[in-house]
């Protein structure tokens, strides 16, 4: 059957050449610790560059060990570049690197943009440029430097992804020093789903998702924490008016989102599937990050195996205008 990954994280080989030879946007570099290549952006964030990052046969070898036939490749999250004044010219690079290794191996890859956020006029531009250059969709941050994505200045940027029908992604970035994540490696273990969350929970609330019924948004990890509390926001909007700037209850928008598998629990990947429908739930894998999943039947657990078909390639052959393979 066939298999395809939508959480699939690149650090395309062209950018690899750049932060050699200190040419990468952002002064993203690489440095050699104890035989081990890593990659050091100036902000701290440092991750070992794995072969599967940027070498297409290494990433071919990896899939094929995990039954995987295809990969929707999207930059590392340190490559949103948000932060940086040379945003604009850094989402160039970067999409046009991740389509560079999409043509190596069409068979076996798409791929996902990254869009200069603090620009909505520029992120606009990069998204119909993401479509001309092949690629599938962007991923974006749930939030660009703590600008939501609900912001009014963010608008027309979900707007044109309505427009052009391609999905976005939303992917968890670096938390920073909020309270009590500095340590046991909280920033990821849970600030990840805890900013899903929230970003997914503003979409709702705010009406942002009434005003774009075409909208497709995929959420990474399972959707964070929110389909497991979904409760307490139809709770709270039933008694809190501060809430009410949606036109339903929170929990009829689940449906508007799509979700990957990669929750580390088939017990919770059960309950998400039960939740949202086996139809709104995709593969994914987070390789080749360490916190990544393993091959999809060990994700879903022996009790959701008969939406295997779906879950393993049909949705998101429909969810990326992907040629359709063999069920």
């Amino acid at each position: 059957m066939r298999t395809i990954d939508v959480h699939a994280h690149v650090f395309p080989p062209a950018l690899v050449t750049a932060a050699r030879a200190g040419d990468a946007p952002d002064g993203i570099r690489t440095e050699h610790v104890d035989g081990q290549e890593w990659v050091v952006h100036r902000q701290g964030y440092r991750y070992p560059l794995a072969a599967a990052f940027h070498d297409v046969e290494a990433r071919l070898g990896d899939m094929d060990a995990m039954g995987i036939d295809l990969a929707v490749l999207s930059p590392a999250p340190t490559l949103f570049l948000y932060w940086t004044e040379e945003g604009v010219d850094a989402a160039r690079v970067v999409n046009d690197a991740v389509a560079t290794m999409v043509a190596q191996a069409p068979d076996r890859f798409a791929g996902l943009g990254t869009l200069p956020l603090r620009d909505p006029a520029a992120a606009v531009a990069e998204l119909r440029r993401c479509a001309a250059l092949g690629l599938r969709g962007a991923q974006i941050g749930p939030h660009v430097e703590g600008t939501p994505l609900d912001d009014a200045a963010l608008r027309p940027v979900l707007a044109a992804a309505e427009e052009l029908r391609l999905p976005l992604t939303i992917h968890p970035y670096y938390v920073g020093s909020t309270p009590g994540l500095d340590d046991f490696y909280l920033t990821n273990l849970q600030g990840n789903p805890w900013q899903t969350a929230v970003c997914a929970s503003r979409l709702i609330l705010s009406g942002a998702l009434d005003a774009l019924p075409g909208l497709d948004l995929v959420l990474v990890h399972g959707g964070g924490h929110l389909p497991y509390q979904i409760g307490r926001l139809d709770h709270g909007r039933r008694v809190r008016p501060e809430t009410r700037g949606c036109r339903e209850a929170p929990s009829a928008y689940l449906r508007r989102f799509h979700y990957d598998t990669l929750t580390h629990s088939g017990a919770a990947t059960g309950w998400l599937i039960d939740l949202v429908g086996a139809d709104r739930v995709l593969y994914g894998t987070d390789m080749p990050f360490d916190m990544g999943g393993g091959p999809l039947d060990s994700q879903l657990g022996p009790g959701h195996r008969a939406h295997r078909a779906g879950i393993a390639h049909r949705n998101a052959e429909r969810l990326y205008s992907l040629k359709e393979g063999t069920s």
